[in-house]
């Protein structure tokens, strides 16, 4: 059986792109959109504003794994990797990004349809950004260039980076169409061809996508994606013995299953980007107004369901009361409501899972003796929105301010210096961003190196860039994502040794 295309006519939303879209619901495998092994198996996909179901997509298993793995190592043995210039490979990367740019509204708003996401967002960010990705790792595809090493005249060495094969890669449900090129770009450019796993809460964006891979005319194999269930086909990924890397974005926890499968199987090379819960410090000589700016964007964007969401606020005792006063009536003015408003700022949850979790962890707040200073409660009578939370009165040791709640929920505390705030900023087992505001440079940039985190903004928050890296430290992962350091995830370094005028051994 043949899979089904989506047909979804937008003008039946209030937001400027009035289009329809028609979306193919298979396994993309080999440059076709086809049923699973298991014809029939389908999973669901929801509209979040609303609660109900749009469609549903093919589910794949792990023989649908095996039948990728198998289209793209005859890809890389036969089209891609060594068999294809790093120059035309990023003349196919080019192409791809420059379709999207054509096609941006329309994947913005399949974005918004089954993530959420405020489309204005989706459209000014994630898909710009995720075409933006693309077109800096294409023009990497061709500067993947060893070394050569003095050793003595008599020999010849050098070092080649040579892609690794075939790849694998999981990518969450927050920013699809974002993780989506962070992690095809460095794989591409490098020359591996890849197998991934995206989520099946919000598979339709890259499903899109995918259709645009083949008219950029990408040879067949190279990408291949498989809807389905990490108990499933990320397991299968992880543990299959014909892929010998695996990245994955996501929780602490399945990052962790990830490993155990990696070296239970192949020992295959892995990289992580994990969880966070990020502090945002702000000292007492801070310009207030963007500090509450900046720090609202930082725990509400995407309604925050974001890996490096400042979600531990720390306020100078100094300017505590005047923060919060001001950080209160701005988060009253943020549009809570349909994603496809015009004003909409935060849409809903992305599950039905996922806004139980929340509102179980606000609870924990409330039950632990936190006060609830605004929020903390359903928006809206249909779909899985939260209103905009804010927690004061909290202590170190409370669920709120120790775990990832990946919700529109952030904790205000208090520090006194610098001392404080470094052992307090530091006391997680996470470590993936931070922010710091001050007015004082010195004394921002001091504590910015003092912070355990793999990115410390100053004076701003949630700044990606396709060329400025982004991983974590401690439990937030291994490795980096974006610029030039991700490409060392997706390359194997040989030596090469040539004797051209030494002595043979006296043996």
């Amino acid at each position: 059986m043949a899979p089904t295309t989506f047909s979804y006519d937008f003008s039946q939303h209030n937001g400027s792109f009035k289009g329809k879209v028609n979306i193919p619901t298979g396994l993309f495998i080999n440059n076709e959109f086809v049923d699973g092994t298991e014809p029939g198996k389908t999973i669901d996909v929801t509209n979040p504003a609303t609660g109900k179901v749009i469609t549903s997509v093919t589910e794949g298993g792990a023989k649908d794994v095996d039948l990728a793995v198998a289209a793209a190592q005859k890809a890389y043995d036969s089209a891609w990797g060594l068999k294809l210039p790093g120059r035309e490979r990023g003349k196919l990367m080019i192409k791809l990004a420059e379709l999207m740019e054509r096609d941006a509204d329309e994947i913005a708003a399949i974005e918004s349809l089954d993530n959420g996401k405020a489309f204005s967002i989706a459209r000014g960010f994630d898909v710009p950004e995720a075409a933006q990705t693309l077109r800096y790792y294409g023009g990497w595809a061709d500067k993947q260039h060893g070394k050569t090493i003095e050793v003595d005249n008599g020999r010849f060495v050098y070092t080649r980076h040579e892609p690794i094969g075939v790849v694998g890669q999981i990518i969450p449900w927050n920013f699809p169409i974002l993780m989506f090129a962070w992690k095809l770009g460095p794989a591409l450019a490098t020359g591996n061809t890849i197998v991934m796993k995206q989520s099946e809460l919000t598979p339709l964006s890259a499903l899109k996508v995918c259709s645009l891979i083949k008219e950029a005319g990408f040879p067949p194999g190279v990408v291949n994606v498989i809807t389905g269930y990490g108990q499933t086909v990320g397991a299968a990924i992880s543990s299959h013995m014909q892929i010998e890397k695996v990245a994955f974005t996501g929780s602490t926890l399945v990052g962790r299953t990830i490993m155990k499968a990696a070296a239970a199987s192949n020992l295959k090379k892995v990289t992580l980007e994990l969880g966070g819960k990020s502090p945002n410090i702000i000292f007492d000589d801070a310009d207030i107004e963007k500090a509450v700016r900046w720090s609202a964007f930082g725990i509400y964007l995407n309604h925050g369901q974001c890996c490096c969401a400042g979600s531990r606020v720390y306020v100078q005792e100094g300017i505590y009361d005047k923060f919060l006063a001001r950080f209160t009536e701005h988060i009253k003015t943020l549009q809570v409501g349909d994603p496809f408003g015009a004003e909409t700022f935060q849409g809903p949850q992305v599950s039905q899972t996922q806004y139980d979790r929340i509102m179980s962890y606000i609870e924990s707040g409330k039950e632990q003796g936190a006060t609830v200073h605004l929020g903390g409660e359903r928006h809206g009578e249909q779909g899985y929105f939260i209103k905009p939370t804010v927690f004061t009165d909290v202590k170190p040791d409370m669920k709120i301010v120790k775990e990832e709640i990946f919700g529109p929920v952030v904790v205000i505390s208090k520090f006194k210096d610098e001392a404080d705030i470094i052992a307090q900023a530091n006391d997680s087992m996470y470590g993936l961003a931070a922010a710091v505001f001050s007015e004082n440079i010195s004394r921002a940039i001091n504590v910015a190196n003092n912070l355990q985190a793999g990115t410390v903004w100053v004076n701003q928050y949630n700044q990606l860039h396709p060329n400025v890296p982004f991983g974590g430290f401690k439990q937030s992962g291994i490795g980096r994502e974006l610029g030039e350091y991700a490409l060392a995830n997706y390359t194997n370094v040989k030596a090469v040794q040539v004797n051209i005028g030494g002595d043979a051994p006296g043996l």
